[in-house]
């Protein structure tokens, strides 16, 4: 097992870690997740990990793609428990600039701008989620953001081609997550 493909398992077994009881609180009910997000998520990650295939990211992108699977099964998830579906017309926005993402690739060919759309896409398809989570603070796991943003910075080292590509999502998202990982805490005192 070579360098990238350590991290690459570490950034897998801290998915799974982080994944897990996110999964377990929403088939319980203690948690809520906002579904648009997560199907943004889901499609965008998905779409991410080609790209990173294709600009040869290797080891990197496999956590990519297994997140984007996981993400997918947390919005069938939501759907299915009735969580936050509250679907505005922003959120189709999002949508929409997330499946453009792939014709924009094909017409440049070139996997980089469908990355930048797609993270640019995946950014703002957290509104929904910062908005339910700046209003009920309490309904997230805050440790399962924290854990993504770790993990993401274990992908970026797992990479074996380190261009904007491959790059530029991990390190957004992980930047992302901190973020959204302090206003949740913040909002938890304020109310406390």
């Amino acid at each position: 097992m070579n360098q990238e493909q350590l991290f690459s398992a570490i950034a897998i077994g801290l998915t799974i870690i982080a994944y897990y009881p996110y999964i377990r609180s929403i088939l319980q009910g203690k948690i809520r997740p906002h579904v648009f997000s997560w199907v943004i998520w889901g499609s965008s990650t998905c779409i991410v990990f080609l790209a990173q295939l294709a600009d040869k990211g290797g080891a990197g992108a496999w956590v990519i793609g297994f997140s984007g699977i996981i993400s997918i099964y947390v919005a069938f998830l939501a759907y299915i428990k009735k969580s936050d579906s509250t679907i505005t017309r922003v959120d189709w926005i999002f949508f929409v600039f997330a499946m453009i993402s792939l014709p924009l690739w094909y017409l440049t060919s070139d996997p980089l701008w469908a990355v930048v759309i797609l993270t640019t896409v995946d950014v703002l398809g957290f509104a929904p989620t910062f908005r339910k989570a700046y209003m009920y603070p309490l309904e997230e796991q805050l440790i399962f953001f924290v854990i993504m943003a770790a993990r993401n910075f274990f992908v970026i080292l797992a990479l074996e081609n380190y261009s904007l590509t491959t790059a530029l999502f991990p390190a957004t998202i992980a930047t992302v997550c901190l973020i959204y990982s302090l206003m949740v805490v913040y909002r938890r005192r304020v109310l406390a």
